[in-house]
């Protein structure tokens, strides 16, 4: 992000724009919108910047713009259509310690003005740092089609109520009230009847929240998938929107955590293999100790949290301590693994079972069922496997596995940094060990990916069309 996003109060302050030709316009078109105390300079003003001055909208100055005139000024605009005068009123601009912009000039200005979509107080800004203006008039369309224009009106009513809503403690409940009124009760109440109904509304809507009893505290146990942010569920993104407290495993990615509140607390709860890590007691007191407090916890787990996630002993310490929760299930590593390398974990005549394995359990390395892995056509999803590599092919060659037994490996699947390595059960170790893999990985054992499977049958045919 090069360009931060800020609403500047402009309220009485001196707004000066350089040029009267269409450029201007365009940019008077939306300071007008403000309370700003507008200047505009420049001679043989087009009919629309007359009209603007006539009717004491705007003050015009048929001259060109001196240094003295930027003395306390807030924002200036070069608008004149020509790089060197606008690069001279972006000098004297900033000399006066004035924000400046030069209208189709993003190298040298000091801000942009955003698209806007203006529901009046409440104001959506759109801005794609000169990149993409038609994506910013596309984006600007649907937002604009998505608020009704009603809502400007909810807004200013619920805005001169903030008062009385002030004896509401700061947190969930003021939050809880708010939504209501917005999303529920003041539509409604609008649709009905008016202006008058809205106020009746809030004030009946205060009365019930005062009097409602504090809400219990609740978890869910959400998967956030593999990466992508793309993949979550509506009800996952649902509730990241609505926690108060997000508590996140190490592999949860920084897009993922975005979506969260700006004021939720959000804590990671690391837990890395062979490092340093939250005991798994303390983030049962932790979930506990925040829905004791009445608040909505979220615990964001990477991938499904009922794959290899603990998830029971969750469950267990919040039914020890009476807390209400729910599961949302996620995307788990092997899906993603396998649609990346555009393969199915099934297939019919190859594999009728598929197994998820870890390969470390409470004792260490994790023992399976290696005979029936060993089989030919046997499919598995291994986790958490890099360090156990070699560990896996010995015991898989001891039970009848054949070497050439394909597997991928995918690293930080669905990711941009994503990677795809293909070995076979003989070569796994040395391919993990010579490509450095540090990310979280899974291996698909039974499976190449389908470019790979496609590549080999076209060198089959190849080679018995010359025999």
């Amino acid at each position: 992000m090069k360009h931060f996003p800020i609403f500047v109060n402009l309220v009485g302050q001196k707004v000066l724009v350089a040029g009267v030709g269409e450029t201007a316009v365009a940019k008077l078109r939306l300071i007008l919108k403000t309370e700003a105390e507008v200047h505009v300079f420049g001679q043989d003003a087009v009919d629309q910047v007359q009209a603007w001055a006539d009717a004491g909208r705007v003050t015009l100055h048929n001259r060109v713009l001196k240094p003295e005139d930027c003395w306390g000024a807030t924002l200036v605009y070069a608008a004149q259509d020509d790089a060197a005068l606008d690069a001279r009123v972006a000098r004297i601009g900033r000399a006066a310690g004035a924000m400046v912009n030069i209208v189709d000039n993003l190298q040298d200005s000091m801000f942009i003005t955003p698209a806007i979509v203006d529901r009046d107080p409440v104001t959506v800004a759109i801005g794609t740092e000169g990149a993409a203006p038609v994506l910013a008039r596309h984006i600007k369309k649907t937002v604009e089609e998505s608020l009704p224009p009603s809502l400007g009106l909810l807004a200013r009513l619920g805005q001169a109520f903030r008062g009385a809503v002030e004896v509401l403690p700061m947190g969930r409940k003021r939050r809880d009230f708010w939504s209501k009124f917005y999303f529920e009760r003041g539509p409604l109440a609008l649709a009905e009847g008016g202006e008058v109904a809205v106020k009746a509304e809030l004030e009946t809507l205060l009365a019930q929240t005062i009097a409602a009893k504090r809400s219990p505290g609740r978890v869910d146990l959400v998967g956030a998938g593999p990466g992508d942010p793309e993949l979550l569920t509506l009800k996952a993104r649902k509730l990241m929107h609505e926690a108060d407290v997000v508590l996140h495993d190490q592999l949860v990615t920084r897009d993922i955590l975005e979506l969260a509140r700006r004021e939720a607390i959000v804590i990671e709860t690391g837990k890395k293999g062979f490092g340093p890590s939250w005991k798994q007691e303390e983030i049962n007191d932790l979930l506990v100790s925040h829905a004791a407090q009445g608040h909505h916890v979220v615990r964001l787990k990477s991938g499904d949290p009922a794959v290899f996630g603990r998830l029971d002993e969750e469950m267990d310490a919040l039914d020890a301590a009476g807390v209400d929760w729910a599961i949302v299930p996620g995307i788990t590593a092997a899906s993603a693994a396998a649609a990346n390398t555009r393969v199915s974990l099934t297939q019919r005549g190859r594999n009728s079972a598929l197994q998820f394995l870890t390969a470390h359990d409470v004792n260490g390395f994790a023992d399976q069922q290696w005979r029936d892995l060993a089989k030919p056509d046997a499919v598995a999803a291994v986790y958490m496997g890099k360090k156990a590599a070699t560990f896996l092919r010995g015991r898989l060659l001891m039970h009848g596995a054949s070497g050439d037994v394909p597997v991928t490996v995918v690293e930080n699947a669905s990711r941009p940094d994503q990677r795809i390595l293909q070995a076979t059960l003989m070569t796994l170790p040395e391919v993990l060990a010579a490509s450095d893999v540090s990310g979280p990985a899974v291996m698909l054992l039974g499976l190449a990916p389908r470019a790979a499977v496609e590549a080999a049958m076209d060198l089959d045919i190849s080679e018995m069309e010359q025999a």
